[in-house]
């Protein structure tokens, strides 16, 4: 009897060995699973976060360049009025030129205040009150309802200071974008 016994106990701890080998497998198996799952998952996540990152990077770099050049649109046909109005020659189409790169300006300015970050925010705000400033003065030298100091020369100087805002709007969207350092000197 003690021959079938052990014969018994070894074909029992035989079976249950298998049967433990195959839990422990498979519980191994589905461990791996289950950190392969999260792995992809982590992977997904980080592509979808990045996917974002580049549409909002592409979002203000487009919002950028459009502001970009409606601000130098409205810069260079203001210049071309006051030439025009410097040499008398001030015309109907310059001047629905200049409205409409105005409106354009203005449109463009507003859409961005939705989408600037602060900084490029306050900076494009800044060189709007310029473009606006230059603006109003052309528009009452034009309509010649210019105030006491308002002339010809002084819209020139107006024009010759409008640029240095315009260069540091861009200077801070390129810095936004990652373009230009922070910390080069302006």
């Amino acid at each position: 009897m003690n021959s079938s016994i052990s014969q018994i106990v070894i074909a029992v701890l035989g079976i249950g060995g298998t049967l433990a080998a195959a839990v422990i497998t498979q519980r191994g198996a589905d461990r791996a699973r289950a950190r392969e799952l999260e792995h992809t998952r982590q992977l997904q996540q980080e592509e979808r976060e990045y996917a974002t990152r580049q549409a909002r990077l592409e979002a203000r770099r487009t919002c950028y360049a459009t502001l970009s050049a409606g601000t130098r649109d409205l810069a260079n046909v203001m210049a071309k009025a006051l030439h025009a109005l410097d040499r008398g020659e001030m015309t109907e189409e310059l001047r629905a030129d200049l409205d409409r790169a105005r409106r354009e300006h203005r449109m463009r300015h507003a859409e961005a205040q939705m989408v600037l970050p602060d900084t490029v925010a306050e900076a494009a705000s800044t060189a709007n009150r310029h473009l606006g400033d230059l603006y109003g003065l052309l528009m009452r030298l034009d309509g010649n309802v210019a105030q006491e100091g308002e002339n010809l020369e002084a819209a020139s100087e107006s024009l010759d200071k409008l640029w240095d805002p315009l260069w540091k709007m861009r200077r801070v969207m390129r810095v936004d974008l990652g373009i230009t350092e922070p910390d080069q000197d302006l």
